[in-house]
């Protein structure tokens, strides 16, 4: 594990696979994980490209800040850190590829600085479903991002061990497709990471940054056309993740200049572990 320079006073853990390939990809994590949600997917690529794979601000073994504001933990905020270890690489543009949290400060980076992004693979969240989320049936399941704002959400899971582990484990559980079953030694350590003094609060800042899909969503418009982002981007968009239905999918188009939408069936929320192979087939498509 490394540790980048400090940016706005976060420093990023991370670890660096030189692999023996060209190019380099990023990859961005989700809530409620880490980097290592992305074992499988580096076990398929270290062979045939440098990989790098960080906690993002507050998540993992990077660092968090007690006094600091939500917005710093905010996607741009996130992004501002990603695209500093991207600098700090000296391996030119390279493939972000994220999902959840992940896939929100991708997008944030590559329009903050696209020369430094080859290209995205991404997974939901993408921007496009509009209003659709204040529907019935999408707040059944968004129902967290507005407890996420209260201090109770502190009070009834921060600083405890099990109550992190059953909050966790409900969404491992809710959000993957039918054929994934979350890997319980797994969970242990993800309830040991979240558990730590100030973990769960600060994961849960993306939420209070306004970062979260309902916030971005319900007050998204599209971009003029010369505003899209405009680096070369592949979306894969699971059959069975409760938060995003396939049919949100249909005005990705107004946010990107050049994206291509590959449906990915039997899978839930969880894309870099419930179809690792897909993910970085993906990714190597875009480093050519």
């Amino acid at each position: 594990m490394l540790l980048t320079d400090a940016v706005d006073g976060f420093r990023l853990a991370y670890d660096d696979h030189p692999g023996e390939g060209a190019g380099t990809v990023v990859l961005l994590h989700g809530w409620p994980g880490d980097r290592h949600d992305f074992r499988d997917v580096v076990a398929l690529l270290a062979a045939r490209c440098r990989v790098v794979v960080p906690d993002l601000r507050g998540f993992g073994a990077s660092e968090t800040d007690p006094a600091a504001e939500p917005a710093a933990y905010g996607a741009d905020a996130q992004a501002r850190s990603v695209l500093a270890l991207v600098e700090s690489l000296g391996a030119g543009p390279v493939v972000l590829a994220g999902y959840d949290v992940g896939s929100r400060v991708a997008q944030a980076a590559a329009r903050a600085r696209p020369d430094l992004v080859r290209a995205l693979v991404l997974s939901p969240p993408l921007p496009g479903a509009g209003d659709r989320v204040l529907s019935p049936s999408a707040q059944r399941e968004f129902w967290y991002q507005a407890f996420h704002q209260l201090p109770l959400a502190e009070q009834l899971v921060a600083g405890s061990q099990d109550a992190v582990r059953a909050y966790l484990a409900h969404f491992w559980t809710h959000w993957s497709g039918p054929d994934y079953v979350p890997d319980e030694a797994e969970l242990d350590r993800l309830a040991e990471v979240y558990g730590r003094p100030g973990a769960f609060v600060a994961s849960i800042n993306w939420y209070r940054a306004g970062s979260g899909a309902v916030a971005m969503s319900a007050q998204e418009q599209p971009p003029a056309p010369a505003d899209r982002i405009a680096v070369p981007t592949t979306v894969l968009w699971q059959e069975h993740d409760p938060l995003f239905p396939r049919a949100w999918s249909d005005r990705v188009t107004d946010w990107f200049a050049d994206v291509e939408v590959r449906p990915l069936d039997g899978v839930g929320h969880f894309t870099p572990l419930e179809a690792p192979e897909k993910f970085a087939a993906g990714v190597l498509e875009r480093l050519g």
